[in-house]
C-alpha cells in the first residue's frame, strides 16, 4: 500500500492499532504465501521495534497448524557506520538466534526502512552467525530515500517523506500503544 505525504500536522497518524494489526496479519499472510509449507525460513528482527515486528510476525504465522518458524532478534549497533561520531553513545542491546542460519531462508525485519544503512549494517552482522541460503527484507514502513541500493521484499507501507521527516513506529509492549505517525521535520 503506497501512502502519500500527510499533512504537515505533528504527529500525523499513518496507522492506527486496528490498521497496524491489519498489516502485519496481512505481511504474515504474504511471507506463508511465498513460502509454501515455511519448512526452511526463520524470522530475524532488527533490534528494536523490528525485533518486536518479528514476534508479532511469528504469533501470527504460528496460528497456522504445524508452523513453527524459528525468530530471533539481531542487534547492529556495533556495525553502524555512525556510532563513532563523538555525539553517538551505543547502546548494546541483545542479539538472540537460538537457531543455525546456515542454508536458512531469513526473513530480515525491520520497522522503517530510510537510507539502507541499519540493513547493510544487519546484513554484515548476519555474516557472523552463518551463511543462510538467502535473506528477504520485510520492511513495516518504506519512506524511501535510499542510500544503498537495498530493496525491500516485503512492504507495510510505503510513505512519501521529506529528508528531515521521522517515521514512529508505535508496539505497545514498548510504547503503550501501537500505531505509526509521521513527525514533520522543520
Amino acid at each position: 500500500m503506497s501512502v502519500p505525504r500527510p499533512a504537515r500536522d505533528a504527529n500525523a497518524p499513518l496507522m492506527t492499532a486496528a490498521e497496524l494489526g491489519e498489516c502485519l496479519s496481512r505481511l504474515a499472510a504474504d511471507l506463508a504465501a511465498r513460502h509454501g509449507s515455511c519448512e526452511n525460513i526463520a524470522l530475524i528482527g532488527i533490534q528494536r521495534r523490528g525485533a518486536l515486528i518479528a514476534e508479532r510476525l511469528h504469533s501470527l504465522m504460528s496460528l497456522a497448524p504445524g508452523l513453527d518458524i524459528p525468530v530471533g532478534s539481531l542487534d547492529i549497533t556495533l556495525y553502524r557506520d555512525d556510532w563513532t561520531a563523538g555525539s553517538i553513545k551505543p547502546v548494546i542491546k541483545k542479539t538472540d538466534i537460538p537457531f543455525d542460519v546456515d542454508g536458512k531462508n531469513l526473513i530480515l525485519v525491520d520497522d522503517v526502512l530510510y537510507t539502507g544503512r541499519t540493513v547493510r549494517a544487519a546484513m554484515e552482522a548476519l555474516a557472523d552467525f552463518g551463511r543462510p541460503g538467502r535473506v528477504e527484507l520485510l520492511a513495516l514502513v518504506d519512506r524511501g530515500h535510499r542510500e544503498l541500493p537495498i530493496h525491500p521484499d516485503y512492504i507495510g507501507i510505503r510513505l512519501e517523506t521529506d529528508k528531515n521527516d521521522r517515521v514512529d513506529v508505535l508496539i505497545s509492549s514498548l510504547d503503550g500503544e501501537d500505531g505509526v505517525r509521521l513527525v514533520p521535520g522543520r
